[in-house]
């Protein structure tokens, strides 16, 4: 009997031991996991407040980020960095910001560098950070002090896109599309700001506009389907490999440094993202097409396809598609898991200037020479990186 209960004791002692290391270990685990993203959005944060540092010393008496080739643009995307990092609506580096920008508002509508060429593209952008500075308004008060604005603004957007309206029929190659102004020849860059701006602006999946775009975007990626009929499909050195290029129309001859019919990186993201905003999901073999090739280029070190051209853009845009998606961890083709935030905030941790901003010597095509809107970028990209 002894022995008996000698052994019953002993097993309930051994069990005891066991649940109290198991215990052990998952509370350890449970406080763990939050010290690791408490870790990282501080060491975030001290990134961002050093960016919008750098951003207060270099704005200009009138309110704008100023470059060489145009103001509006990296002007708005500077705002709205600095919004979504949580600067105060009430700051007065905003209320300057927003005041250059309101000064640039036509009477079309559009918003954008007077006798430009850029109407479309400093529209987009700029509703997209009056929008921004309309939430935050509505939050602080319950005001809409930009509504009748958006609205004008929406409608001016809406009437550059190429459709029947502008006497564009369904088979054309441009139409959906949308240029930097109405009468340049439209893009995929200049449609997902388009597109953007709609959805900033309240547009539904099923909005006309946005389905239309959708016949755009799904002609320019490297997938041949009843969606895409284009002369380019098979010309692609690399295959039909299921990504983007900038235009349906390109040259033949292009390369990775003229954006030919090679897919890269920051296309890829901003075409699954315009997918997605037009009601597209992973049963859509476009959507599974241009998610196969983020997940067999998966990399923080490069804009891929394009080396680093258009880097901070492409870090944006990436950040921006895996946000719409919900995705916590992107699995790539070899079947390892990354927490994108993380390398993503990392990487961009790793590169900031002394000064706190961000620059990209080495792509002057995409203005990322400019220490202004890169940094601007990189506030938006950040903010989404925040555990």
């Amino acid at each position: 009997m002894r022995s008996v209960c000698s052994i019953g004791f002993n097993t309930l002692t051994n069990l005891f031991t066991i649940m109290t290391k198991y215990i052990t270990f998952i509370l350890c685990f449970m406080i763990a996991v939050p010290f690791v993203a408490a870790q990282d959005a501080t060491k975030i944060r001290q990134s961002i407040d050093k960016g919008i540092a750098f951003l207060r010393s270099t704005q200009s008496t009138a309110g704008s980020w100023d470059t060489p080739r145009t103001r509006i643009g990296p002007t708005t995307i500077v705002l709205a960095g600095l919004l979504d990092a949580g600067v105060s609506i009430d700051d007065p580096m905003i209320a300057r910001g927003l005041k250059f920008v309101l000064a640039s508002v036509a009477e079309d509508g559009g918003i954008y560098t007077p006798d430009g060429l850029l109407q479309n593209y400093e529209t987009c952008c700029a509703v997209m950070c009056l929008a921004k500075a309309n939430t935050s308004a509505k939050m602080k008060d319950g005001s809409e002090p930009y509504k009748a604005l958006l609205a004008k603004a929406e409608k001016f957007l809406r009437g550059m896109q190429f459709t029947e309206e502008r006497g564009v029929k369904p088979e054309a190659p441009q139409y959906g599309g949308i240029g930097y102004s109405a009468t340049t020849r439209p893009d995929l860059s200049n449609v997902q700001f388009f597109l953007d701006a709609l959805k900033a602006t309240g547009a539904k999946e099923d909005d006309p506009a946005i389905q239309k775009a959708l016949v755009f975007v799904s002609r320019c990626q490297n997938l041949e389907s009843e969606h895409n009929t284009m002369p380019f499909i098979a010309q692609n050195p690399d295959g039909l490999d299921g990504g983007f290029i900038y235009y349906n129309n390109p040259n033949p001859e292009g390369t990775k440094e003229t954006e030919g019919l090679r897919s890269y990186g920051g296309m890829t993201y901003a075409g699954l993202k315009s997918m997605i905003y037009a009601g597209l999901t992973k049963e859509d073999k476009r959507f599974q097409a241009a998610q196969d090739w983020i997940a067999k280029n998966y990399t923080v070190a490069e804009n891929p396809g394009r080396g680093a051209a258009g880097l901070y853009y492409y870090y944006q845009t990436m950040a921006k598609t895996l946000e719409v998606q919900k995705l916590s961890h992107l699995e790539d083709s070899d079947g390892k898991k990354h927490n994108w935030r993380t390398d993503i905030s990392e990487q961009l941790i790793a590169v900031q200037q002394a000064n706190g901003s961000w620059i990209n010597a080495a792509s002057r095509q995409y203005m990322e020479d400019d220490a202004n809107l890169v940094t601007g970028y990189v506030l938006l990209t950040l903010a989404l990186c925040l555990p």
